[in-house]
């Protein structure tokens, strides 16, 4: 029986070896896998697939990405630090790049090494194909060391600006030029709050402080801070003496998380508070778009999707970033520290990079690239693609009478948006720009020129440069971080709309009114069984 014992010990490890090794080898390498974490619809998904292809074509390696999403930044965060996965690419806010740079959790992603490998591999550089207006923001998130700049440590993907959407046959758009409307009495039960208290954090204290400086005298009735230090002094609000500026600036007040401050901002949240229908996570651009609410203070990319749906029931909705100023923010992709496989990653962060791709991303998401070429520019200005688009009807056409009839179209399709472009046009010389730095100017091919400064797109999606004079970047708040939660608890908990107030009462009477019959019914049930007991004891005796 113990040989018996023994060698059937013997065949079970023979059997689990088995196992393990048949196992491994039906599993590819993590070397061979590529991790891929990013925020929940918010990529074209073919695009990964194609990936996988296009990295064994440039580098003869094999990859197979694991893809998964996130909704909140900090959940994201707290993975990386506890070291629960071990992702390759990940794609934080801006200000949770910046927290992820102080606490060194990332390692480059341009470097002579990846710059050497992809001139080995005769892969194209497409990194340089983001905006330099990114560039330059990247360069204010603050780092660890003087020496490390965040453009070496990420690359910028989807960007945007946070503002008002607003029903049109409520609200005028000139209402909707100022943070005031959020506190419009008439507005009470119609008001939305995204539940992202650093997007409402910064602009109510933009606002705040603008009041502060106009109740001061400092600054006109219709006057409004200055973007920053070069602001200021255009316009004459700079202390040559005291070497600053008279008032606080945009920019300053993005890296204001002090206690005084979040207790003015506090302050304005709680008369807010009375008016607002709901803190929304999401559900928000639903219920503009069903008329339910009429006005939602939101993130751009949001309000392009919202404008789009409702006008498909007539609902006409419209977003402005009001003229006090507001947030203008980014997403970018980072190579935490304990990445297993950083090549792949770096390969993945400039194929997303790629114009073609960008496109394709952009009009999978509806959000907006960082990448700034010639070629997004002709696709996201639609009576460019459009042009373009007959030009590839001329080039394939034999016949020269449809080669008349389309150049004509052409022809005045470039005049009508030329009519266009004079009440309309949208100033993108900050974004696009060429190799010298520049404001992007190409030719369509045909003599038809198109300059940056002056094009036909979506001004929600790319704001005019008025717009982002007056918008700057979010930054980490560090150590306050755990006293703007609690402020914006505070500020949500005891606050209550009428109808939220109703649900909540009658959800709560439900549940009574639902344990009540539940104790009546097994109240019943014992008496029933109660009586049988009885009645089967006198049948006994």
């Amino acid at each position: 029986m113990k040989h018996l014992f023994n060698y059937m010990m013997r065949l079970c490890a023979v059997v689990v070896c088995f196992g393990i090794v048949a196992t491994s080898c039906g599993e590819p390498e993590r070397k061979e896998i590529l991790k891929v974490y990013n925020w929940g619809d918010y990529i074209d998904e073919e695009l990964l697939d194609e990936f996988e292809v296009w990295y064994e074509e440039q580098t003869g390696c094999e990859v197979e990405i694991v893809y998964q999403t996130f909704d909140i930044n900090e959940v994201m965060l707290a993975k990386i630090e506890k070291g629960e996965a071990d992702f390759d690419v990940v794609c934080p806010s801006e200000y949770i790049i910046e927290r992820m740079m102080r606490n060194k959790l990332l390692q480059p992603i341009v470097n002579d090494e990846f710059l050497a490998d992809l001139e080995s591999t005769g892969t194209e550089n497409y990194l340089d194909c983001v905006s330099p207006y990114l560039k330059r923001q990247f360069d204010h998130i603050i780092t660890p060391e003087p020496d490390m700049n965040a453009n070496d440590y990420s690359v910028g993907y989807m960007w945007g600006t946070t503002g008002i959407l607003f029903n049109t046959d409520y609200v005028t758009a000139e209402e909707a030029m100022s943070w005031n409307l959020m506190f419009d009495e008439r507005l009470e039960g119609k008001i939305l709050v995204k539940d992202a208290f650093r997007d409402v954090y910064s602009p109510m204290l933009v606002y705040a402080k603008t009041l502060e400086a106009r109740e001061a005298g400092i600054l006109a009735a219709d006057e409004t801070l200055p973007l920053n230090v070069e602001a200021a002094m255009e316009r004459g609000l700079y202390d040559y003496d005291k070497g600053e500026p008279t008032v606080p600036t945009i920019e300053d007040l993005m890296f204001d998380s002090s206690n005084d401050s979040i207790s003015l901002v506090e302050e304005y949240l709680k008369k807010m508070k009375r008016l607002v229908a709901g803190w929304e996570a999401d559900f928000g651009k639903e219920m503009m778009t069903q008329n339910k609410a009429w006005i939602n203070l939101m993130w751009s990319g949001d309000a392009v999707w919202a404008i789009e749906e409702a006008a498909v029931v007539d609902v006409s909705l419209d977003y402005v970033v009001p003229k006090e100023g507001s947030v203008v923010w980014f997403d970018g992709w980072v190579i935490p520290k304990y990445a297993k496989n950083p090549r792949a990653a770096r390969y993945f962060i400039n194929y997303m990079c790629k114009p073609e791709n960008a496109v394709r991303n952009m009009e999978a998401t509806g959000y907006v690239s960082v990448v700034a070429t010639e070629e997004v520019l002709r696709a996201m200005d639609p009576m460019l693609a459009e042009i373009d688009a007959l030009a590839e009807k001329i080039a394939k056409s034999e016949d020269a009478d449809e080669k008349a009839k389309l150049s004509a179209k052409i022809a005045a399709l470039e005049a009508e948006r030329d009519v266009l472009l004079e009440t309309e046009g949208v100033d993108l010389s900050y974004f696009f720009k060429d190799e010298e730095g520049n404001p992007l100017t190409f030719d369509m091919g045909d003599g038809y020129i198109v300059h940056a400064e002056c094009v036909y797109v979506d001004p929600i999606m790319y704001p005019d440069k008025s717009v982002i004079d007056r918008c700057a970047m979010m930054h980490d708040s560090g150590k306050q971080t755990e006293n703007m939660l609690e402020m914006w608890s505070r500020v949500k908990g005891d606050n209550l709309s009428p109808w939220m107030l109703g649900f909540i009462i009658l959800s709560f009477a439900v549940i009574v009114v639902w344990i009540v019959w539940r104790k009546v019914l097994a109240y019943r049930k014992q008496q029933k069984m109660l009586k049988r007991r009885h009645h089967a004891r006198k049948q006994q005796k």
